[in-house]
Formats: structure tokens, sequence, C-alpha cells
């Protein structure tokens, strides 16, 4: 977490970057209330890592204590041998967040924005630090210390950062090897020939062994089959779980609404095969033909705000970003009542501020409110 932490104010720095040459080429791919939610999606997944007190750190610990293997952390195969799998396992994870239901509804907060930019790559959802570990335990039972896995992983995830951008074409000779933005726009894309592929962390090797990849040959179009119309980061999280709530209580036999946490998410009461969701996705509204894909791109979900408020709520969200760095850091330092005060008044920022953006009775108390309560945080903390 801490090698994240420290590479916030990269990643800011290189989405400025990224406006700015968008802009200087002609192009628009920022709308500002899209890149705020993403944003605070990706405080608040950072956040409830922080709240959950390293929970994953703790359980892999745990399970290495039974390791096969003692395997020396000084050791350059070693760390191979964890970027490796980490890879490896990230691809089985990943693509089990597509085709699992409850692992979708995890997942599927990343996949909502219509943009791709590198804001996005930041869009990431509260629970798969949670849902990701079981696929990267059987390094701690190879031996894999729990240094060498956190540092694998982190960098993993950093290398993911810059493949969420338009602007950079394809790579010649490297695009046989690694996931470049060319095979990453494929898989944040809505077009039917793109729908799950590519599901490679580093090397897009996986995706060739196992049968999933697709290149880049028709502009894609971003977003999820059924567009989310919302900025709010907590009914983002929360909205597929509510689905298969409903999917589960529709269901007429227990069989069914027991198959509706794993099925696949195509799947329907009634389906008895992979085949049938298939085609019942193919016959329903969210399969896009050409046309409906150039109506999606260009009718996406974008607010209408006054620039004074726009303005305010930039630099709210600007100053959340330092915030949650300090935050993450100093963390350990604080007590645990102060950490889950930050937290929750971060993440009460960024639903308030979604609220405003679409115009939502209840956003300015909700803001006044957690203005209030983070000065006398603040205060706290440094009296």
């Amino acid at each position: 977490m801490q090698l994240i932490a420290w590479s916030i104010p990269a990643f800011i720095a290189l989405i400025a970057l990224e406006a700015w040459v968008a802009r200087r080429r002609g192009l628009r791919i920022y709308r500002l209330p899209v890149a705020i939610c993403d944003l605070s999606c990706g405080i608040t997944s950072q956040l409830f890592n922080l709240a959950t007190f390293g929970l994953g750190v703790l359980v892999y610990a745990w399970v290495y204590q039974g390791r096969i293997f003692e395997l020396d952390a000084g050791s350059a195969w070693v760390w191979l041998l964890a970027m490796l799998g980490v890879d490896l396992l990230y691809y089985v994870w990943h693509r089990a967040s597509h085709e699992v239901n409850f692992l979708w509804a995890a997942h599927i907060v990343h996949h909502h924005s219509e943009d791709y930019n590198l804001a996005v790559a930041l869009r990431q959802a509260l629970l798969t630090s949670l849902t990701a570990l079981p696929f990267f335990l059987p390094l701690a039972l190879l031996g894999v210390p729990p240094l060498v896995y956190a540092v694998a992983k982190s960098l993993n995830l950093l290398y993911q950062f810059w493949i969420h951008t338009e602007l950079v074409g394809r790579l010649g000779p490297l695009e046989h090897v690694l996931n470049t933005p060319s095979h990453h726009r494929v898989h944040h894309a809505i077009n039917p020939r793109y729908l799950d592929r590519n599901y490679a962390g580093i090397l897009i090797t996986w995706d060739r062994i196992f049968g999933s990849f697709e290149p880049e040959r028709e502009r894609p179009v971003y977003g999820t089959t059924k567009p989310l119309r919302s900025l709010n980061p907590l009914w983002a999280n929360l909205h597929y779980f509510a689905e298969i709530t409903a999917l589960i209580a529709a269901a007429p036999r227990w069989r069914d609404r027991l198959y509706a946490l794993v099925a696949h998410p195509g799947w329907r009461p009634g389906m008895t095969s992979a085949a049938d969701a298939s085609e019942a996705f193919e016959a329903s509204e969210y399969h896009l033909d050409p046309a409906a894909l150039r109506q999606r791109a260009s009718h996406r979900y974008d607010p209408s705000v006054r620039p004074a408020l726009t303005l305010y709520i930039a630099v709210q969200a600007l100053l959340g970003i330092p915030a949650t760095m300090l935050l993450l850091i100093h963390g350990p330092s604080l007590a645990p009542s102060q950490v889950l005060a930050g937290v929750a008044l971060l993440g009460a920022g960024a639903v308030a501020w979604a609220g405003l953006f679409e115009r939502h009775r209840w956003a300015w108390p909700l803001e006044v409110l957690r203005v209030a309560a983070s000065v006398a945080l603040l205060r706290s903390i440094v009296g």
C-alpha cells in the first residue's frame, strides 16, 4: 500500500499531462465530473483497504507460515517467480471476475467509465482486494515471502496504470508479449467482438495461451453493456449486488438461487447452459450493433453543472488527494478511531461531490457536515 500511496503524485501529474496533450491534439478524452468520479472510486478503494487494517497482508502472512518451500527473499529467481506468479494469478482472478457473478459485482466498478484515460486506471472497486486475495494464496504456500509478494503485486498494479490511455498507439513487437494500451482498450470496450477479452496484467502471453486474446481492429466504445448512469461511487460498488439479489428473489428454485451467485453474468433462471446465456445476451438490448455503438459513444452520461459548482467540487477533490495520501502513509501511527473517521469523511466527500454534480437535495447538507467534521478531525490530529 505504501508504494501505491507514494505513487499518487506521479499519477496526478501524468493525468494532467495526458489531459494537456489531448487538448493540444484537439481530443476530448476527459470530462471533469466523470474524472472526479473515477478518482473518488480510487480514493474509496484505497481507504477501504486502510480501514480493513491490511487484512490481505495478514491472511497472506498466516498462510505463509505453512509454506512448502523455504525461498530466499534475496534471490533474483524468487523475485522473478513472484512477478510471474502474481501476473499469472492476476489473469486467473481477472478472468474469473468477468465470468462469475459475485466476482463481477465487485469488479464492475472499474468498467463503468464511458471514457478511457489514465484516471480510469484509478477507478478501483472497494472489494476487489478481498475477492482477489484467495487467488494469490498459492504463492504463500509455495514460500514466496510476504514482502516479495507485496512488492510484486504493487508493481503489477503500477504497470497497469499507463495502459489506460487512447494517446498511445500500437507498439510493434512489444504487442506480442506485453499488455499494451491497444490490448487494454479492447478489454474496456463493449463492442461485441471485444467483450471478455484481454485479461492480462503485464504479459499478454496469458491471453494468447488461454484463448482470450483479441487484437484491436475497430474503434472501441467504452463502458458496460448496461450503463450505470451515475457518478455515485457508493452506488457504483453496490448496484450489481442489488441486481444479483433481485435475480435470486425472482428464481423459482433454490438451485437457481444458489447458482445465481456463481453463474456467468449473462445467466438467468431457466437457462441450462452457457450457450443459452450467450443466445439470450445476443437477443437483448445490451448486444450492441454498429448503430447502437455509435449512439452509446455520442450519448455518454454527462450531467450539466454550473462552472462555479464545478470549480468548488474540483478544488475539494484536489484537496482530497493529498489527504488520502497522508492518511495512507501515516494511518498506522494514528489512533484507529482517527483512521476510521478520516476514511468515513473522505468517503462521504466522494458521495457528496457526486450528489452535487447530479443535483440531489441531500448533497449540500452532507457536504457541509463533512467539511465541518473534517475541520474538527484535523484539529484533533494536529492539536
